[in-house]
């Protein structure tokens, strides 16, 4: 695959929006865009729109699964994949991520080793 994926990573957490961009961009492959809320990120996936949605669940204001629901009512983001990265990963929460349409979810703290890899194999399986 020699085309740029684009990957928008939101979370209301400095350091972790901060882990999370320069694990992604271990990959040359990945453009990164992060942004800090659920609101921004309704701003910014219509204009830029990325490949994948890595989206954080406990947000202020917008949660994730708010900002999936918002994500979806947009005709030019409703089929971008959207995965979850949160702690939150008993068997019952994943259901209901994945129940919400969500194509995945990555467990935090998450190895910043092997990020950009999960991000890859996740969008893999959405076949797109």
């Amino acid at each position: 695959m020699t085309d740029t994926l684009k990957i928008l990573y939101v979370d209301d957490e400095d350091d972790i929006r901060e882990i999370a961009i320069m694990a992604l961009e271990l990959d040359p492959e990945i453009a990164v865009k992060v942004c800090q809320s659920g609101t921004d990120a309704l701003t910014v996936a219509p204009e830029w729109l990325p490949d994948l949605i890595l989206l954080d669940v406990m947000m202020p204001g917008m949660d994730g699964p708010e900002t999936l629901e918002r994500l979806r009512l947009d005709q030019q983001t409703a089929s971008i994949p959207v995965v979850f990265a949160t702690a939150r990963t008993q068997p019952e929460d994943l259901k209901r991520f994945m129940s919400l349409g969500a194509a995945g979810v990555i467990s935090k703290p998450f190895d910043p080793m092997t990020l950009a890899e999960q991000a890859r194999d996740l969008l893999a399986k959405t076949g797109i």
